[in-house]
């Protein structure tokens, strides 16, 4: 039986030489020029995304964490989760930057990220994470579904890619054990 090219494998990076950079700056600039709100505007460089990963795998540790999904050994999306370091909130944190490959889109790559973040979380004894999206965005479906939260928005809080202003959402989710799943 041959090995399913579709088939997404979910992976933590913990540090530069344990991914393929170049594949990571394809991933965010599809995704940045696609139209995804997620910090940049379009056209994204290659220098802008260079500069971004850089800052972020040499980030790697207690204070972020990286999963990338692959498929035939190319990375085709990504999710980062970044523990609050504060005495006060130890356990909480934020998930950031969930992004799949516009060609890889509805195949539930985001869902498995998601997931392996959300399990990690778990593992780590954190209890809450947070996030915040575009308003009315794709994503905010997934968070849904998944048993996300909306706490509220916030009006004009960024610019799309194309450079309008935009609201954006907060979510949170409270991670308990039942058994041995999440909920």
């Amino acid at each position: 039986m041959k090995p399913d090219k579709n088939l997404s494998t979910i992976r933590q990076i913990h540090n530069a030489p344990d991914v393929a950079f170049d594949q990571l700056c394809t991933l965010l600039i599809d995704t940045v020029n696609d139209g995804a709100s997620i910090g940049f505007l379009a056209p994204l460089s290659v220098e802008t995304a260079t500069d971004y990963w850089n800052k972020i795998l040499t980030s790697l540790g207690d204070g972020l964490q990286l999963w990338v999904a692959e498929q035939a050994g190319e990375i085709v999306g990504s999710v980062q989760l970044a523990p609050c370091l504060k005495e006060n909130g130890k356990h909480r944190a934020d998930l950031q930057k969930l992004f799949v490959l516009t060609t890889h889109r509805g195949q539930g790559i985001a869902r498995s990220l998601l997931l392996a973040a959300e399990n990690a979380a778990l593992t780590q004894g954190l209890r809450l994470l947070v996030l915040d999206t575009e308003k009315a965005s794709v994503a905010e479906n997934l968070y849904q579904a998944s048993g996300w939260q909306r706490a509220g928005e916030i009006p004009n809080f960024a610019l799309t890619p194309s450079g309008k202003l935009h609201a954006t959402v907060v979510y949170f989710k409270e991670l308990s054990i039942k058994g041995d799943q999440h909920v």
